[in-house]
């Protein structure tokens, strides 16, 4: 198992847990919160919504991504709910002192406004969503379940 990625597994466990991700912010405004993932992403491109979607299932991939062929790897350990929780807090935390404040600026107000969602309820909200992403990251991606395997893969 030295090395081993299963991409397909990897690929399919982060589209579900970007569903699953996805499914938290629809019960957001229950709470009073708005939290459109693919609206924001879209309006910070200047595109239509569709594009905004595309963009939100391709992050999840490549976090999938990240999680099993990277943060395992020097974690030495197995996919779990735990790891997957663990993996889950550095794109919460990145979102929260890079892409939000970037994205804060590239629409005309200041990068500090945009630092931990401008907002800790939203903060909290985002680090809710990322903790379910990466749970279900965790139990579900598994990289023995098939044969589609990349071996050998050297990241130093």
């Amino acid at each position: 198992m030295k090395n081993r990625i299963n991409l397909k597994s990897a690929i399919v466990s982060g589209i579900a847990a970007t569903v699953a991700m996805t499914l938290f912010t629809f019960m957001a405004p229950l709470m009073g919160i708005k939290m459109s993932i693919p609206a924001m992403l879209a309006s910070t491109m200047g595109l239509p919504i569709v594009f905004g979607w595309i963009a939100h299932f391709m992050v999840g991939i490549v976090l999938a991504l990240i999680y099993s062929g990277i943060y395992l790897r020097i974690t030495k350990g197995k996919s779990s709910l735990k790891n997957g929780a663990a993996f889950s807090l550095f794109p919460w935390l990145m979102a929260q002192i890079i892409v939000m404040p970037m994205m804060k600026a590239m629409n005309g107000m200041s990068f500090i406004a945009g630092l931990f969602s401008g907002s800790i309820v939203l903060a909290m909200a985002s680090l809710a969503g990322h903790l379910i992403y990466g749970i279900v990251l965790g139990r579900l991606y598994n990289p023995e379940k098939e044969k589609s395997y990349v071996e050998n893969l050297s990241v130093r």
